[in-house]
């Protein structure tokens, strides 16, 4: 069964980063290298990605046979997308448990999500 691990930012969690000697970012890094490392050694890590700060998004609207771009995020938007683990587990808890080792699960920005397949949720 496939599940989304997805990684949300906020400015708490952002200045919290940001806060942060190298030395403590590096440990936040390290918990992500080894949470990497981890799922790719028992086989269950499909891909995980890191995505650039929202400002360097686009936003695509079509309508009326045209396509509008615009810059950024929602501004209403108080969290962003921030990374993801997409992996097979045996089950959500197992899913949940790779999801707590991520340090933003301490500011309540990590979700686990199930994949859907062609007939409702992978479960």
């Amino acid at each position: 069964m496939k599940y989304m691990i997805l990684i949300n930012h906020n400015q708490e969690a952002r200045e919290a980063w940001a806060g942060m000697s190298e030395a403590e970012r590096a440990i936040g890094y390290g918990a992500h290298a080894a949470l990497h490392d981890d799922l790719a050694e028992s086989g269950e890590m499909v891909v995980a990605e890191a995505l650039a700060d929202p400002s360097q998004a686009r936003r695509v609207l079509v309508g009326e046979g045209r396509t509008t771009i615009g810059n950024g995020p929602f501004a209403e938007v108080k969290e962003y997308l921030a990374g993801f683990y997409l992996v097979e587990c045996e089950s959500v808890d197992r899913a949940v448990e790779h999801a707590a080792r991520i340090p933003e699960a301490a500011f309540g920005l990590v979700e686990v999500r199930p994949v859907l397949v062609d007939t409702g949720p992978d479960m």
